[in-house]
């Protein structure tokens, strides 16, 4: 290291030297004929040159010590080993760069990401006033204390009433240690034991005094003008719950992300997702306008007292996951609406990793089952179907819903198929699935299931059955066999097995998938047994789960 330093001494040295020179010659030469003009941009390109190498200079490069880390694969190359041991320690246990944030300000300015018709408007002055949860569990400390600073910063105090934090039994307890600047503004919810996203929105709702309350995660920045877009809808509308467009902030360097206005889906699994607004919204062509979605992402605020008319988040979710897809659902059926609001923006952190479970599929599974017995009537076979779990005697407890089958019955909600032929038509029904699962065949004395192959698309292949998504295939009315996943929507396409006419080989398409030839096993000319199509010959399949004998 003494070596390479020398090195760099001396020739940075050097370099400045002749940059000096060729800096005071062009200072000389200050003529205006062309070729001194030619001279003096060929000596300026020189002295960008040199002046990049003495920046390379500066110092020695650090190795990385954690290459594999997603941490840093944009970020830290300037960081010492020290400090790169404690960045990827934080990064563990938070799923996002607590090191930087420890070393941001609290009150960071980000750049306003409104439409600039947003600006232009003008909002009642008798808005109603504001309780701001936010949850969390396991959360850095100055990622709390950020939110907490945004959201005094960023919203009027006459409509502020209150900030309750909820912390969901997190390992380490510092609520104590979340601004103490304000005796009174804040409320402090600590759970004695996890209990999930759905009882800490509940939690802090139970808390709220205000007429509207916001429920956000604390992993969050709310920005310039973020309140009253939202109160102005709730004021108008008591039924509507609105959300804010979320702008992305990056989990490894912390800055953020514009996202474009969208609504807020769900497929069948009940996974959220991004989609368009419906094409009203787009008709408008003012991107400042609120549209309507089918659910929500998580954060939303509401008027307090019709949250709790219509029996708030159910508090039988547990974990994470589901919880907001439900609300969503639950709100359409029983009388209110979901809407987004563009002119509302808040930068939220995406994580790399999330702190509730290692596996999170367990709990949102459990959940997606509860929402399905409650609300989905006969549609709730296309939550099994997602998770490829059977119809009947599946084992999985989804707790007590009686209490939520009978504050559906006295709210008078509509039926499930209302929702889907008015408010989410693109949601497809799956009326004309027969069987899913693995599809699976003896044969030799071995059993082979029908698989997608190494990338999703290609030729299937024979492959020995493990019944994990790759092999999920899914056999409809119209004699298709869909393989390695079924599309929830209707803008998205299947891809079902095909009997290419000639030849003998099986090719996925989007097209037509009927055929009056076989699928079977045949071995091939490396002595591997493989997928061939050919005149039936007898050998039969089984497909893992039946809804119907066909």
């Amino acid at each position: 290291m003494k070596t390479y330093t020398r090195r760099s001494i001396v020739t940075g040295a050097f370099l400045l030297l002749i940059y000096i020179i060729i800096y005071m010659i062009a200072s000389w030469r200050s003529g205006k004929s062309p070729e001194v003009v030619a001279d003096r941009e060929v000596m300026r390109r020189q002295l960008d040159r040199i002046e990049q190498n003495l920046n390379k200079l500066e110092k020695p490069v650090v190795p990385k010590l954690f290459p594999d880390s997603l941490l840093f694969a944009h970020w830290g190359n300037d960081l010492s080993e020290e400090d790169q041991k404690e960045a990827e320690g934080l990064f563990q246990i938070y799923g996002y760069n607590a090191f930087l944030s420890n070393r941001l300000p609290l009150d960071r300015e980000l750049r306003d990401m409104r439409d600039n018709r947003c600006l232009l408007k003008t909002y009642p002055k008798d808005l109603p006033d504001i309780s701001v949860v936010l949850i969390y569990i396991n959360e850095a400390l100055s990622v709390i204390k950020r939110a907490v600073r945004s959201v005094i910063t960023h919203t009027p105090k006459h409509l502020l009433k209150e900030i309750i934090l909820v912390d969901d039994c997190s390992t380490y307890n510092y609520i104590d240690q979340i601004h103490t600047e304000r005796p009174g503004l804040i409320k402090k919810v600590r759970h004695t034991r996890q209990m999930g996203l759905a009882q800490s929105r509940m939690s802090g709702w139970e808390q709220a005094t205000a007429d509207a309350v916001a429920i956000l995660d604390a992993h969050i920045e709310v920005t310039v003008g973020w309140a009253e877009p939202l109160l102005a809808r709730i004021k108008a509308d008591k039924t509507v719950l609105v959300s804010p467009v979320f702008d992305k902030v990056h989990f490894d360097d912390l800055h953020v992300e514009k996202y474009i206005p969208a609504s807020h889906g769900f497929d069948w699994a009940l996974w959220c997702r991004y989609e368009s607004f419906r094409p009203e919204w787009f008709e408008m062509r003012d991107e400042s306008q609120p549209g309507k979605s089918p659910s929500l992402m998580g954060i939303f605020a509401a008027d307090r007292g019709f949250l709790g008319e219509i029996g708030g988040l159910d508090g039988g979710m547990t974990v994470y996951g589901g919880e907001n897809v439900e609300l969503g659902i639950h709100v359409w059926l029983c009388g209110g609406s979901v809407e987004i609001v563009p002119c509302s923006r808040v930068a939220h952190i995406e994580r790399a990793h999330k702190p509730y479970a290692l596996d999170l599929s367990p709990a949102m599974r459990r959940n997606a089952l509860r929402v399905a017995e409650i609300w989905l009537d006969d549609y709730k076979k296309n939550v099994f179907i997602a998770w490829n779990i059977p119809l009947k005697g599946h084992g999985i407890d989804i707790g007590d819903v009686s209490e939520r089958r009978k504050l559906r019955e006295n709210l008078k909600c509509k039926p499930f198929k209302w929702y889907l032929d008015n408010v989410y038509p693109s949601l497809e029904t799956w009326d004309n699935v027969l069987g899913y699962g693995g599809v699976s065949s003896m044969f030799t004395h071995s059993i082979y299931c029908v698989d997608q192959g190494v990338v999703p698309g290609n030729v299937p292949i024979l492959y020995g059955c493990h019944f994990q998504s790759p092999q999920h295939c899914y056999y409809n009315t119209d004699s298709e066999l869909i393989i390695g996943g079924i599309q929830s929507h209707k803008y998205s396409q299947n891809r079902c097995l095909v009997d290419p006419g000639s030849g003998n080989n099986p090719r996925p398409a989007g097209v037509s998938c009927r055929t009056q030839r076989c699928l079977e096993i045949a071995q091939g000319t490396s002595f591997f047994y493989k997928l061939i199509i050919q005149r039936c010959s007898g050998q039969s399949w089984t497909l893992q789960h039946l809804i119907t004998n066909f």
